[in-house]
């Protein structure tokens, strides 16, 4: 083997000498045995390097003696290089200068890169990304000329305002992932921002055809074969239209076109799509654009059958080519590597910020650290991935030719071999078949079909049912299974099918609905309650009939049916809600992240994270996001509740976060907005002014501000505002505080309330306010303290005990605990307090304990259930809040019932009682809002309990003339 690629070298070095005019430098350097082998290496396994180098032996030696051999370029290199010598050009009006500085360019460094890899100086990864910034240099450089020269021509390029346009250039497949190989096509998509015309020149033209222009003798400039050979080869096909399509859209064109017209394959394609070249925000403004039609904003997995569709077309391409040694689109190529990557991006790249990048290596990075593949799928993926770019590579320069099959000749196996560094060409064959052995392996687990039915090991009665059987098989399949009532769950699925819906279905959703019901039949079976399973899982899988993504969802992920099946099995009230919101579906995916511990400044993040790209004015979206954010938040609370992992409190402190944080962000959205269109009202006297809504806070009150919530549970909220100045400042127009105070209230409100496609986040209930429903929407906190002072009720004050601020500026906040505190801690007569108190309750207890003649017992409101529990802990802080201002400090029912026992106003006993009872009713409560049952439960529950709790109130509460007109 050495003994050819010695002779190949030989030949080549006598040439290189003869053509030198002084070559004695090169027997110099060549006493260097590290550089004597480097050339032997590149000039006796590369034509391409082994001829420039000859053509041109003064720029080898240059290039040898500058030490650009062995250092790597700065990221910025290439573009000021090339850019000092195209400002040098003469004026030239065929353009041929600066089609020779570009060949010239282009072979230099091309010599340089080819050194670089072969000797391993470079990475992969460098190699890669100094092909893509020469390129790069060689588009701007190139696109910045010719648009002056054109300009001198036709005019500037303008839109209806005036504004100067400019092409953007946008880089696809490997030049948009920076991944470009040693010899590859430049994949390309030319796009301006707005329609106008030229001005400026002797004759105006559109924008359109000026950049059309502009778009022809770039591509020109740079893929014309001339005698220096060409700078790269473009290929404009990825376009939309394609080749029949205009060259160059206008941002409107595109918009319209990917989210009408776009197909599938053109959204794999766009994945590695990269703005190079144009003004900063056009570049923005078109990646916005664009960025919807690739990541969508639910998990999609009909991404799965379209790449692999696309996978077999390429599939039969091969056999019918006879590719198999084709390492790219061959079995194990690097096209497998890239679509397991792409097909992780597409499902999961919308709501997984971190895969929206176009970098392969960075992908397998994200999906290791989020577990979903193991680092050691992702090591083996990348190695062979490296090992796969590598050999292509050599493959391309031996001769600058694009090409990625496998060499027949023995020389070049023997180059190919030598570069990779094997002892022969059976070496080479036996790591690279171990490569693509492992790619394959991983690519069929993840994408590839399995043609093959079989069983999962527990029965034959999961693969044996089938939409066609008459209803004498089907039930005997069932009857197999376990369900309590076969009969029905086949009556159930016969007229499923017969159902006009099912019947109008493609065939792609039906043949999913047909493979995803024996694995629906089979997993219910294994629940506790499994026609209950079964049943709830038939209506969502209606429910989601003609949104295939989700069948697709469910059918790819049997740990996701598996765990959608516990939940509904066990909950209806879940069960309702993916049902009705099956973008919720994506949460079943990980149970990691589903049974996660949520804290809230996780919550926070999240939130954070996922309204991130949204304008502060999207409120629409920030809408959407809001709803989605509560509705997944608070189904991983339930599946965490249900499932044994949560206790009550920790239940309600979750759900309690996710309102706070809720509110939190809709009123920084909201004030924002309001600051954009009228600027922001002055708070007097107050360092609040950095503060995200200065002079303003929200107020929760009842189960949201006693930390308290549950899955049903409406906000009671009020809005306060401090010392704020007559007039805003600083906006389009100037209003009066009291109008921008009352619209930022109302458009809070409506932010969280209004009903949606995704339904509301939550109920909004504003009757705590001052003066309630007759009150203003937003009170001074002056005007609040004074209403508490002087004419609140009674049982405005015991709701006090629990108001609590949840957003707002910390000043504000301040404030208004300070106000609370002085409320709850005045003197009182006990008398009086316990008459009002005991006389609300019977109100109450008159009007909402519905069950009082009945079977059933109000959790809530009937004597000795919650309420009375919350009016006796109420009533102690209003009592004795001036001796004990300790009371004041918390407003849930738990933590004051802790600290009227440390004042000893009840007993450790007492207070254990209480406790247990309370926290017995709250739980039963939760279970039955899953179940969507009223919080009813019969009469012979919580009989002790009962007990204890009343005789409390009446120890507590009742004079004894009271208590013997009770009885």
């Amino acid at each position: 083997m050495s003994v050819s690629l010695e002779q190949q070298y030989q030949t080549r070095l006598q040439h290189y000498l003869s053509a030198d005019d002084d070559a004695t430098w090169l027997q110099q350097k060549l006493k260097d045995p590290k550089f004597a082998q480097q050339l032997m290496l590149v000039w006796g396994t590369s034509d391409f390097a082994a001829d420039q180098s000859i053509a041109n032996p003064a720029r080898f030696r240059q290039l040898v003696e500058s030490g650009d051999l062995l250092r790597p370029y700065p990221e910025d290199y290439y573009h000021n290089q090339l850019q000092q010598r195209v400002l040098a050009l003469p004026h030239d009006p065929e353009e041929q200068a600066l089609a020779s500085v570009l060949r010239l360019f282009r072979q230099r460094e091309m010599l340089r890169i080819i050194w670089r890899d072969f000797t391993r100086q470079a990475t992969l990864l460098e190699t890669t990304a100094d092909l893509t910034r020469l390129a790069e240099a060689c588009v701007t450089q190139t696109l910045n000329h010719l648009h002056k020269k054109l300009v001198i021509e036709l005019g500037k390029p303008l839109d209806a305002d005036g504004n100067p346009q400019q092409m953007l250039v946008i880089a696809m497949g490997k030049m948009g992932a920076s991944e470009l190989n040693m010899s590859s096509d430049i994949d390309l998509i030319f796009a301006y921002p707005r329609a106008g015309d030229t001005a400026g020149a002797k004759r105006s033209v559109s924008n359109q055809e000026f950049f059309q222009r502009l778009g022809q003798k770039l591509i020109a400039t740079l893929d014309r074969q001339t005698a220096e050979g060409f700078v790269f080869r473009v290929d404009m096909r990825l376009r939309p239209y394609g080749q029949s399509g205009p060259l160059v859209h206008n941002f409107a064109a595109l918009e319209e076109y990917y989210h009408t017209q776009g197909r599938d394959w053109e959204r794999y394609a766009m994945v590695k799509g990269r703005v190079i070249c144009g003004d900063a925000a056009d570049r923005v403004e078109l990646e916005e654009i664009l960025r919807p039609f690739v990541y969508r904003r639910y998990l999609d997995y009909g991404a799965i059958e379209s790449l692999r569709d696309l996978k077999d077309k390429i599939n039969r391409e091969v056999a019918r080519k006879g590719l198999q040694d084709n390492i790219k689109l061959g079995h194990g190529g690097i096209r497998e590597v890239e679509f397991i990557a792409q097909v992780f991006q597409l499902i999961r790249g919308g709501r997984l910020k971190a895969l929206q990048t176009q970098s392969l290596h960075r992908v397998l990075e994200v999906l290791a650290a989020e577990n979903l593949i193991s680092s050691v799928d992702r090591q083996q993926l990348w190695e062979a991935y490296q090992y796969l770019r590598n050999t292509e590579h050599v493959l391309q320069a031996i001769n600058d030719k694009q090409t990625q099959q496998l060499p027949v000749d023995e020389l070049s196996q023997q180059r190919l071999a030598r570069v990779m560094g094997e002892a022969s060409w059976q070496d080479f064959q036996h790591q690279l078949d171990r490569h693509r052995s492992q790619v394959h392996r991983h690519f069929a687990a993840i994408i590839a079909r399995d043609n093959t039915q079989t069983t999962d090991g527990s029965g034959e009665q999961f693969v044996l049912w089938h939409s066609e059987m008459d209803a004498v098989d089907s039930q005997a399949v069932i009857a197999g299974l376990n369900y309590q009532q076969p009969q029905q769950i086949a009556n159930r699925l016969a007229q499923f099918y017969r159902s006009r819906l099912v019947l109008s279905l493609d065939q792609g959703p039906r043949s999913s609905l047909d493979a995803l019901i024996p694995q629906v039949l089979k997993i219910c079976s294994e629940q506790a309650l499994s026609d209950t399973a079964f049943d709830r899982l038939l209506e969502l899988i209606q429910a989601v009939l003609r949104r295939s993504a989700y069948l697709r969802l469910l059918l790819e992920n049997p740990q996701a049916l598996q765990q959608l099946a516990l939940l509904c099995s066990q909950s209806s009230w879940i069960a309702d809600q993916l049902t009705r919101y099956p973008a919720l579906l994506d949460e079943l995916l990980d149970p990691r992240h589903l049974y996660a511990v949520q804290q809230k400044n996780q919550l926070q993040d999240q939130l954070r994270q996922q309204t991130l790209r949204l304008p502060d004015d999207d409120q629409e979206q920030h809408m959407e996001e809001i709803r989605h954010f509560c509705r997944a938040s608070t189904l991983r609370v339930a599946a965490r509740e249900i499932t044994g992992q949560l206790s009550l409190m920790a239940a309600s402190d979750q759900l309690t976060w996710i309102a706070e944080v809720a509110v939190e962000h809709v009123t920084r959205v909201a004030w924002q907005q309001m600051a954009a269109k009228y600027g922001v009202p002055q708070v007097q006297g107050s360092s609040s002014a950095d503060a995200d809504t200065p002079g303003f806070m929200v107020v929760a009150y009842g189960k949201m501000g006693g930390i308290e919530m549950g899955y049903q549970s409406d906000l009671d909220l009020v809005f306060l505002h401090d010392n704020l100045s007559p007039q805003t400042r600083g906006g389009l127009q100037s209003i009066d505080s009291t109008t921008f105070i009352t619209r930022l209230g109302r458009r809070i409100i409506h932010m969280l309330s209004t009903p949606t496609t995704a339904g509301r986040a939550y109920e909004i209930d504003m009757r705590l306010r001052p003066s309630g429903n007759s009150g203003m929407l937003v009170s001074s906190l002056s005007a609040f303290e004074k209403y508490q002072r002087e004419d609140a009720w009674t049982w405005e004050h015991q709701a006090l005990v629990r108001a609590r601020a949840v957003a707002g500026d910390r000043e504000t906040i301040a404030r208004f605990n300070a106000i609370r505190s002085r409320q709850l801690c005045q003197p009182r007569d006990i008398a009086n307090l316990q008459a009002e108190v005991v006389a609300m309750r019977e109100k109450m207890r008159k009007h909402l304990d519905k069950t009082v003649k009945g079977d059933k017992y109000s959790l809530k409101q009937a004597s000795g259930g919650i309420v009375d529990i919350e009016f006796m802990v109420q009533f102690a802080v209003l009592a004795w809040s001036h001796q004990f201002d300790q009371l004041t400090r918390w407003s849930d029912t738990i933590r004051l019932l802790q600290i009227m026992a440390d004042c000893g106003l009840i007993s450790v006993k007492q207070c254990r009682m209480l406790t247990e009872a309370y926290c017995a009713y709250r739980s039963a409560g939760h279970s039955l809002q899953l179940q969507n049952r009223p919080a009813e439960v019969p009469l012979s529950t919580f009989v002790e309990h009962r007990r204890q709790v009343k005789a409390q109130w009446q120890k507590f509460l009742i004079t004894t003339d009271q208590h013997k007109q009770e009885e």
